[in-house]
């Protein structure tokens, strides 16, 4: 037994020797999505039984796990802050239990910590190698930041983790407890593509050109986008999120990244959550590059990337081009997320494009996603200064150089049909020109 291994030793053991290092008024951060650490929170309810345990803090993201401290029994005791909403988050938000915190991604860690920083990181990581590192694998949107500032890091290793390459590595030096558990890893299809779906991602498509460098995120457009980009040739990849379209794509060998100005023949990413298809293929795959989110989603450093692509979706746009995709009216859903920062980043770009698609519909096709004003209080998640593209099952909306005239006609055109007179009403009565 060497060093590394008689010290892991001597840190390993069960949930409950991991929860003991917890103090009251800690602020706890876990590992997001896929890289959450499933066990350890499916337990962190029994810190409430201590006698000088009175209030823990959770900073909780893109929620995964259904957990019993979510429930009203802890309220007392729990207490969660989030950064983006997932199913979960929405719940608790709603139960007010949980509350959001607005940021733009790659600044995250930084305006957080500059106020109340959070003390405890608890992460998922792959087996420890021979030379004492464990990687956290699918996850380094936060982690490599809490990694390196954290006062107490607790590890749950996890050989179902695929090991993925990027600047993943703790040493067991610098962890304090280790619990070893066999939790399978969550994961989640390609979408059912419908044929709304399909054409949104063929106009998407004719935007994107071979050796252009792309972002895409999560939902069946996404997935939608990805499949109708499988003819194109040296495309790359820089992007918040590796999905499973994109592994599809790096198989085909659609993304080379041999175009790319930054980080050339590298898939750079700073999360991936998807299905099993995805994780095998970034298993010691050296083309994966898993940075922290301060880096890639940094505007300046994704404008490094020429012919930058940044492809998000929305909730609702209204008539000059103002984006909302955090909710409707005061009404919470998910959150800023990295939407800005790759907007911004690609409009900064060399012969960059910012587009946002989505359905032209929604509720069973009873409301028109494009309105002549955004409900009243919803989030302007991208300002109409920084969107070069609107895309719906109906066609492709140029708004870039566009002004407020253009603009109403390109967007009217790809609403619904239903919808477009009274929209061309509502723009006339608003004196929209």
């Amino acid at each position: 037994m060497n060093q590394f291994q008689e010290l892991y030793k001597s840190k390993k053991g069960t949930v409950a020797d991991a929860l003991a290092i917890i103090s009251d008024g800690d602020y706890l951060v876990p590992g997001y999505c896929a890289n959450e650490p499933f066990t350890i929170l499916g337990q962190l309810h029994t810190l409430q039984d201590r006698e000088d345990i009175h209030h823990i803090r959770v900073l909780y993201s893109l929620a995964n796990g259904d957990y019993p401290f979510f429930d009203k029994a802890y309220e007392q005791t729990f207490s969660m802050d989030s950064y983006f909403f997932g199913a979960t988050n929405r719940r608790l938000y709603q139960e007010g239990r949980c509350s959001y915190i607005p940021v733009n991604l790659h600044e995250a860690t930084k305006r957080k910590d500059s106020f109340d920083e959070p003390n405890v990181y608890i992460g998922s990581a792959t087996p420890m190698d021979k030379h004492g590192y464990m990687r956290t694998s699918l996850g380094n949107m936060i982690d490599r930041n809490y990694m390196d500032k954290a006062e107490k890091i607790i590890l749950e290793i996890n050989p179902n983790l695929p090991l993925v390459n990027g600047d993943t590595e703790i040493h067991i030096r610098d962890v304090d407890r280790i619990v070893e558990v066999n939790t399978p890893i969550p994961t989640i299809p390609l979408s059912k593509i419908e044929k709304e779906d399909e054409a949104i991602g063929q106009y998407v498509a004719s935007l994107v050109h071979d050796g252009d460098t792309i972002q895409l995120g999560i939902g069946s457009i996404p997935d939608a986008i990805a499949l109708a980009l499988t003819d194109k040739k040296d495309l790359g990849i820089h992007t918040e999120m590796i999905n499973s379209g994109m592994a599809v794509l790096m198989e085909k060998g659609v993304v080379t990244n041999k175009k790319k100005t930054l980080h050339r023949g590298k898939t750079v990413g700073t999360f991936a959550f998807g299905d099993q298809h995805l994780y095998d293929w970034l298993d010691q795959n050296p083309s994966i590059l898993m940075l922290p989110a301060e880096y890639v989603n940094n505007p300046a450093v994704i404008a490094k990337n020429d012919n930058m692509v940044a492809i998000n979706t929305a909730m609702q746009v209204d008539l000059s081009g103002q984006v909302s995709s955090e909710g409707i009216g005061s009404k919470h859903y998910s959150g800023s997320g990295g939407q800005t920062d790759m907007s911004q980043g690609a409009n900064h770009a060399k012969n960059g494009r910012s587009i946002i698609a989505l359905h032209a519909t929604a509720k069973n096709g009873t409301i028109s996603t494009i309105q002549p004003y955004l409900t009243p209080g919803s989030v302007v998640s991208l300002s109409r200064n920084c969107v070069d593209y609107i895309v719906t099952e109906y066609g492709i909306a140029a708004l870039k150089g566009r002004s407020v005239r253009e603009r109403v006609e390109n967007l009217i055109a790809i609403a619904h049909p239903k919808f477009r007179e009274e929209l061309r009403e509502a723009a006339q009565q608003m004196m929209l020109w």
